[in-house]
C-alpha cells in the first residue's frame, strides 16, 4: 500500500497493550492502492523470506505482504497503518489465511514505530517517504536485514538489487509493471582501525582510515609510512571486503563486524590465507 503520511500514534509488535493516541490525519488525503498480488510474491521472492524472518509491513492495507509471507514461507510479521478500518480488514484476512497466529496488524504511525525487530522491511509508500524514513531504518534495523519497497527508491541510496515485474490490475502508472528495489542494511565501519598482518613473515601494523557511503567504502591504508587507497571496499549486511595493493600483489581483507570489531580472514601477496582482525580506533561517523 503507497502512503505519504502517517497517524501520531505508536506501534508496537505482540503482546501490544496499548497505543499511544493522537490526532491522524484525515484518511481520504492519502488513498489506499493495494500491491498487485504478483509484486507480493516478487518482493517476497526478492528478499529471500525465510520461516525465521520477521516481516514489518509499513502502511500494511489489506495486509497481504505480510499474510503471503506467514502463509507461503512461515515468517512472522507485523503490519501497520493509520487507518482503524484497514486494520480490522488485515486482522480478518490473517484470520481467513490460518496465520493470525503469525501476524499482528495494529493502529499506528509508521514514522513513530519501532523497526528494530524486523529482518525484513518492506512497503509501498512514494519515495519522498522512504527518504525521510530513511535515516530512521539506518538507525534501528541490524546489519543484514533486508528492505524491500514497490517502486519508491531512496534517493542517493543505490539499491543492493533492482527488478521490474509484471503488475496486472496496478491502478497507478501508465503500465500494468513495477518496479521492486532491494537494499540491505550495511554495518557502519567508517572511522579508524588497527590492524597488525603477518606479510613476508613479518608482523607489520596497518591503519585503515575508512568512508562510507552506505554499502560503498572508500579510504587509505597507512603501511610502514606508505599510503595506498582502497580498493573494491565494500560492505554487505555485516560483512565488509576490501583490498588494496602492496609488496607486489595485494592484501585481500573480509570479516564480520560488531560494533569496534571486525573478524575475518586476510590473504597476502604470497597467497596464505590468516586470522584477521581490526579494532576501531576513532569513529568519525558520517
Amino acid at each position: 500500500m503507497r502512503r505519504g503520511t502517517a497517524s501520531l500514534r505508536k506501534a508496537a509488535w505482540l503482546l501490544v497493550a496499548t497505543l499511544a493516541s493522537a490526532a491522524a490525519p484525515a484518511a481520504e488525503e492519502v488513498p489506499y492502492v493495494q500491491t498487485p498480488q504478483p509484486v507480493v510474491d516478487a518482493m517476497l521472492k526478492l528478499a529471500g523470506v525465510r520461516g525465521n524472518d520477521f516481516v514489518i509491513d509499513l502502511g500494511s492495507g489489506d495486509g497481504r505482504i505480510a499474510i503471503t509471507a506467514a502463509r507461503r514461507y512461515g515468517a512472522r510479521g507485523l503490519g501497520i497503518d493509520y487507518v482503524k478500518s484497514l486494520v480490522e480488514l488485515a486482522t480478518a484476512n490473517a484470520r481467513k489465511a490460518g496465520v493470525a497466529d503469525r501476524v499482528t496488524f495494529v493502529e499506528g504511525n509508521i514514522y513513530d514505530a519501532d523497526y528494530s525487530a524486523a529482518t525484513v522491511l518492506a512497503f509501498y509508500l512514494l519515495s519522498d517517504t522512504n527518504v525521510e524514513l530513511r535515516p530512521k531504518m539506518l538507525a534501528e534495523l541490524r546489519p543484514g536485514a533486508r528492505i524491500v519497497s514497490h517502486d519508491g527508491d531512496m534517493g542517493d541510496w543505490e539499491p543492493d538489487a533492482t527488478i521490474v515485474v509484471p503488475a496486472p490490475g496496478k491502478t497507478v502508472g501508465v503500465e500494468e509493471k513495477s518496479t521492486v528495489y532491494l537494499w540491505i542494511v550495511p554495518a557502519q565501519v567508517t572511522g579508524e582501525w588497527r590492524t597488525t598482518v603477518p606479510v613476508g613473515g613479518r608482523a607489520t601494523d596497518i591503519e585503515l582510515d575508512i568512508t562510507q557511503h552506505f554499502q560503498a567504502l572508500g579510504g587509505i591504508a597507512s603501511v610502514r609510512g606508505a599510503m595506498i587507497g582502497l580498493e573494491r571496499a565494500y560492505v554487505r549486511g555485516p560483512f565488509v571486503f576490501m583490498r588494496f595493493p602492496y609488496a607486489g600483489g595485494a592484501l585481500r581483507f573480509e570479516g564480520r563486524v560488531a560494533a569496534d570489531r571486525i573478524v575475518g580472514k586476510v590473504t597476502t601477496p604470497d597467497g596464505r590465507t590468516h586470522p584477521w582482525r581490526a579494532l576501531r580506533v576513532r569513529d568519525n561517523g558520517d
